[in-house]
């Protein structure tokens, strides 16, 4: 009997006893149980939109919000392994898919009738929680065009599938060719790299059978090559791979991959819906469920900010330029120099090195410290714990509270560390489920979190090697994990991350942040790979020093992409073409930037934040919210100062964790964030922090 003739009760996307069954999921699997749970999610829609059906919060939910939460809970296991373990027949099934997936969502958003009946509630019969839920939903419909007719309903409709289509696109083209690149060389040609990543990479060259190095455009091989590879060349060729990768300028059989044209199609596809619903562009659109007010006052906002920092970028970089001239001879430095010249003035300035700090964030040892500071802090406990997993190297855990029948189960988390083929770059928290009071049993459902990274795997038997920027990297997707997780709310959609302002998202990430540059708390997660000793204070305050080394220059960097974003979905006309967008972004690195990149780099080709991952005007958030985070995390600091020890201070943590964390999206961000600093957030702790100040 083959897969899709398999009785429905074996198929494991249909299984919701309890967490998703990894192993189990095949891409044959994947039709046969969409399209069983889309049918019963259109049966369940036709059901509480017949007249007659009591336009009643709980009946309505017990009836639809079970069925489609099911169809979201087995649509995110199949996106989610096609993100972390993609292979061509998965990807095949997950794309046939999708249109069909973003047909039946934007349907069922576009209901008039299911507008109709949430429209005859009234929000004062409704708790709380559910009052701030009917509130988002209003909102949702009438961006999701349930207020369109006829042929500009059709059209809107059609303007989704064709951008998931889309944006999934972009993303396959931006993960194969970073895949597809690969560069082989001598031990020679390696001189200066760190030893880790020599026998990473003299691994991978002999797993393929081959003699020397294998060299990938891949985080944890391309940085270190970048900072720290003496030879000048060797640098420049791997530059140039990646800042052309997914455009016209990539080189040989890769420019089949070229994201211009999608980029150019998307673009226009947003403005025209944007347009269908009455209103001037993208941007307006895109900050309607968020804090910022309109695109001026981000815009504003953004190039205030790089006022501020401009100064200190001209500071940071006069520094390099005088460092590469006198102590390394290079008059003239190129885009590929400026890592290794920065890791160099680093080393000189401040007597250490990325090198000297790595072998002592061993993996196990940070996850333990990272473990330990949550548990302090908030309150809970968190243990190893079993589940059907997609890789070896996935572990789960589970997160528990003292209560007053004993241990409860608080929530659960997949931890999924290491860069693979197949697997896209970069870090993330996603969803498996959400806290809910489920309307269908009556018990309540606790949260499980995905928290993604793709840091470099251990070899010779010895744990993986973290850098600070890794640990940085780690804390802040488990902030995101913790505000999925810890939260209190019971109405599915405003419980954890679900309704919070896209701007405001990204507050208990970075504050996360702030405590892997304490020493009462790093000490704790550090353990020398060989020796097994502490890292030295000493080592510490170097670090510490050379914390806003370069922060001017870092600042303009995340101001000229957000700026970029903002003003690319604000034109009164689209730029369609790979051409007009690159023109834009000139513009804007004109305004805002100190360095230029050369003429063949192509940012945009590969900035799947806001092509194909939720920031489309949106990426701003990240500076946004800095500016709510570094205020939160300046509350810790106001605390250690006066109890005299550390930052980590429970009465704090517990007035943040029931403030912002446990509050979830059932009220404004504003109103969470003044709950727990008792005014409005100020942007001088970001300062601060950034040596700015």
């Amino acid at each position: 009997m083959n897969d899709r003739t398999a009785p429905f009760a074996q198929n494991p996307l249909l299984n919701f006893d309890d967490l998703p069954l990894f192993d189990a999921i095949t891409p044959a699997l994947v039709g046969p149980a969409i399209d069983e749970l889309m049918q019963a999610s259109s049966v369940a829609l036709e059901a509480v939109t017949a007249s007659d059906f009591p336009a009643d919060w709980k009946r309505m939910s017990q009836t639809l919000d079970v069925p489609t939460e099911r169809l979201s809970r087995a649509w995110g296991a199949v996106s989610h392994l096609n993100s972390v373990a993609d292979t061509p027949e998965l990807r095949a099934a997950y794309n046939e898919a999708l249109p069909k997936v973003t047909e039946f969502w934007t349907r069922l958003g576009a209901d008039e009738r299911l507008y109709a009946k949430y429209k005859s509630m009234d929000p004062a019969s409704l708790t709380r929680e559910q009052a701030r839920a009917h509130h988002n939903a209003m909102r949702g419909f009438v961006l999701g065009g349930a207020d369109l007719q006829g042929e500009a309903k059709v059209r809107f409709a059609w303007l989704q599938e064709r951008q998931a289509e889309l944006g999934q696109k972009f993303s396959e083209n931006a993960l194969d060719a970073t895949d597809a690149f690969a560069l082989y060389v001598t031990t020679d040609e390696l001189a200066g790299v760190p030893d880790d990543v020599v026998q990473s990479t003299a691994a991978a060259a002999l797993a393929e059978g081959k003699t020397g190095h294998k060299l990938t455009l891949k985080m944890p091989c391309y940085l270190p090559v970048m900072q720290f590879a003496h030879s000048s060349p060797l640098r420049e060729k791997l530059y140039r791979a990646y800042a052309t990768r997914a455009s016209d300028q990539a080189e040989g059989d890769a420019v089949k991959f070229d994201n211009a044209a999608i980029m150019g199609e998307l673009l226009a596809l947003r403005h025209e819906e944007a347009q269908l619903l009455g209103y001037r562009h993208y941007a307006d659109v895109s900050l309607v469920p968020k804090m910022a007010e309109s695109p001026e006052q981000v815009v504003a906002f953004l190039r205030d900010l790089g006022t501020k920092a401009r100064p200190h970028a001209e500071k940071d970089l006069a520094d390099l330029r005088a460092f590469a001239a006198s102590d390394l001879g290079l008059s003239d430095p190129q885009a590929w120099d400026w890592p290794y010249i920065g890791e160099k003035l680093k080393e000189a300035r401040y007597a250490f090195s990325e090198q000297e700090v790595k072998p002592y964030f061993t993996a196990p040892k940070v996850l333990a410290g990272l473990f330990q500071i949550v548990e302090t802090l908030f309150e809970v406990a968190i243990r190893r714990d079993q589940a059907p997993v997609w890789n070896a190297s996935v572990e789960f855990y589970r997160i528990e509270r003292s209560g007053p029948q004993g241990t409860e189960l608080v929530g659960q988390f997949y931890l999924d560390p290491a860069a693979r083929n197949g697997k896209r770059g970069g870090a993330w928290m996603d969803d498996v489920r959400a806290r809910w009071l489920r309307p269908d049993t009556g018990a309540l459902q606790t949260p499980v979190a995905h928290l993604v990274c793709n840091f470099a795997e251990g070899v010779n038997g010895k744990p993986a090697l973290l850098t600070h920027d890794d640990v940085i990297t780690l804390f802040h997707e488990f902030g995101h994990g913790l505000h999925h997780m810890l939260t209190q709310v019971n109405e599915r959609d405003v419980s954890g991350i679900s309704g919070v302002e896209w701007d405001a998202v990204e507050l208990p990430s970075q504050f996360m942040e702030n405590f892997c540059w304490e020493w009462d708390v790093l000490k704790h997660m550090t353990a020398h790979v060989d020796t097994g000793e502490p890292l030295p204070r000493a080592l510490f305050d170097k670090m510490l020093a050379a914390k806003n080394y370069q922060s001017g220059l870092q600042t303009l960097r995340q101001v000229e992409f957000s700026l970029f974003d903002m003003l690319l979905h604000s034109l009164p006309q689209p730029a369609t073409s790979g051409e007009a967008i690159l023109a834009l972004q000139q513009q804007v690195r004109d305004e805002v930037a100190v360095l230029q990149p050369p003429a063949y780099s192509r940012s945009p080709h590969t900035f799947s934040h806001i092509f194909a991952g939720g920031y489309s005007a949106g990426y701003y958030s990240y500076k946004w919210a800095e500016v709510l985070s570094a205020d939160a995390y300046a509350a810790f600091e106001e605390a250690a100062q006066q109890n005299g020890r550390s930052t980590l201070d429970v009465a704090t943590g517990r007035r943040y964790r029931e403030a912002i964390l446990e509050a979830g999206g059932s009220r404004p961000a504003m109103d969470s964030f003044k709950a727990f600093r008792g005014r409005e957030p100020s942007i001088e702790a970001l300062l601060r922090h950034q040596g700015m100040a």
